[in-house]
């Protein structure tokens, strides 16, 4: 993936986004998670592509292989740029969504698709009290990348934290779509594992989702293109 920060659309209603996205004059890419889309609906899909964005729909799926294969067909021919699902679902679940997207897809580029393996949000701590997994989180969450690449899937939802180790354990090319995105400063709000656009870069990530340190700023063109640049290592 580009370095071409990935911006988070948390917003309820479409019309707050695209007011958002007015501001800039340049297509971006999207995060369309679970709010907006469920709120919304397809349809907004469609018209964010039609202004030359790029779109990660962000909705983690979850689910017996069947229905995540099923549900796969459906979402690639939204004619999104990546997807995901969560690698807890295990190899088939991973395999059988693979198989749908490459269904789904045909005639048209199929969506490249990652799987999640621990939210950012989740602390060791709560990983082995909640999840019951004794081992590190580090090792988690590389035993996750591993089943996600011998399932065939492009890459990982991680934390900057871990890409090293998973580049050295999975290698190149694979995706390590880093959310948790802070500039030096700035609000943590509900994340645990998070880093600097310029520490990502640095840790090897190859790809970083940014939320509100650009929704809710006072200027947010300025504020994606510090985030850019930093990300980029112009800064």
């Amino acid at each position: 993936m580009e370095k071409q920060p990935v911006i988070a659309l948390d917003f309820a209603k479409f019309q707050e986004a695209e007011h958002f996205l007015n501001q800039f004059s340049e297509p971006l890419y999207v995060k369309v998670g679970m709010e907006l889309f469920y709120q919304n609906g397809p349809s907004m899909l469609y018209q964010l592509k039609e202004k030359g964005h790029r779109i990660f729909l962000d909705l983690k799926l979850h689910d017996i292989p069947t229905t995540v294969r099923k549900a796969m067909k459906g979402l690639a021919s939204l004619e999104v740029d990546l997807v995901n699902v969560h690698a807890a679902g295990g190899q088939a679940m991973m395999e059988a969504a693979l198989e749908g997207l490459a269904q789904g897809a045909s005639g048209v580029k199929r969506p490249s698709i990652i799987a999640v393996t621990q939210l950012t949000s989740t602390s060791e701590h709560q990983m082995r009290n909640e999840q019951n997994i004794q081992s590190t989180l580090m090792e988690s969450v590389v035993h996750y990348a591993e089943l996600a690449a011998k399932s065939g899937l492009d890459g990982v939802v991680c934390s900057p934290h871990e890409c090293q180790a998973i580049k050295l354990s999975v290698g190149d090319p694979f995706i390590r779509l880093t959310p948790g995105i802070r500039l030096s400063g700035g609000d943590l709000h509900d994340q645990v594992r998070t880093s600097t656009p310029k520490d990502a870069n640095k840790l090897g990530s190859t790809a970083i989702v940014v939320g509100r340190a650009i929704t809710q700023s006072l200027d947010p063109v300025k504020a994606y293109n510090d985030i850019k640049n930093e990300w980029s290592g112009l800064e």
